[in-house]
């Protein structure tokens, strides 16, 4: 799970109005500047978040999901002052959501964060870091260069890494899938060895529906060359299955 790379080679993008502002979006005054923001996850947890001015409800920015461990794309664009002053605050809204008891019920958390904008690097403004830390809180970094770099202002130093646990929880869910796919390919060869009129029939009407191309070579589910095909197929799906299996079971965190 790599973060995000080469952000700041990026250039604001003219859709979301950083460049060109649209006639409901006022142009920033001469004292003002807009700047990208940035959202980075530290926690197992999914998150999303919205920088709002409070004195201005109209700039803001954010909304995008970010996965556990991860860093988000480039947002476009938030107006701060082009000088900065103590008690230059924004408040960040906040969503965390996560699985929760034995039934995996989805669960959301909202909280507004109140936050001061950290002064700016050598005096000039500079892109907003939107950081949820590993302990579940928000911290605002202004800073034109990314976490992993060595002049990063942030307390928080580094791109995301994905706790152990995290790691095992991952493996375990791609596990059972390659379980399944492999109890699946060999369910697959049986039904074609034990009842493979019926099995024939089904991979027919399925082939007609999502591999016309596959049908038009064949004369129909009886076609013998047709069978050959199938079984050919679930072979090779077999082997891909166990070999994809093997080698996740070599890679357990």
């Amino acid at each position: 799970m790599k973060p995000y790379i080469g952000l700041l080679s990026a250039i604001c993008l003219v859709a979301a109005g950083c460049s060109k502002w649209t006639d409901t979006m006022a142009a920033p005054a001469k004292d003002t500047v807009p700047v990208n923001v940035h959202g980075v996850n530290y926690t197992a947890d999914s998150f999303r978040y919205v920088v709002v001015d409070p004195k201005d409800e109209s700039n803001r920015v954010g909304g995008e999901h970010i996965e556990p461990f991860a860093g988000s794309g480039i947002m476009c664009c938030f107006i701060l002052p082009k000088k900065w002053g103590a008690g230059l605050k924004v408040n960040v809204r906040s969503t965390h959501s996560f699985i929760e008891g034995s039934e995996r019920t989805l669960r959301e958390v909202e909280r507004v964060y109140t936050v001061e904008v950290p002064r700016y690097p050598d005096g000039k403004v500079a892109e907003l870091w939107v950081l949820r830390t590993a302990d579940g809180g928000i911290e605002l970094v202004s800073s034109n260069v990314e976490p992993g770099h060595p002049q990063w202002p942030g307390k928080v130093k580094g791109w995301p890494v994905p706790s152990l646990e995290y790691q095992r929880e991952r493996w375990e869910l791609y596990r059972k899938i390659a379980v399944e796919n492999v109890k699946l390919h060999r369910k697959l060869l049986d039904d074609l060895r034990m009842n493979s009129g019926e099995r024939l029939r089904k991979s027919w009407e399925h082939d007609k529906e999502y591999n016309p191309e596959v049908t038009r070579k064949y004369s129909g589910p009886d076609d013998r060359s047709y069978a050959q095909y199938q079984k050919q197929r679930y072979l090779e799906g077999l082997e891909r299955s166990e070999a994809e299996l093997a080698e996740l079971l070599k890679e357990k965190p």
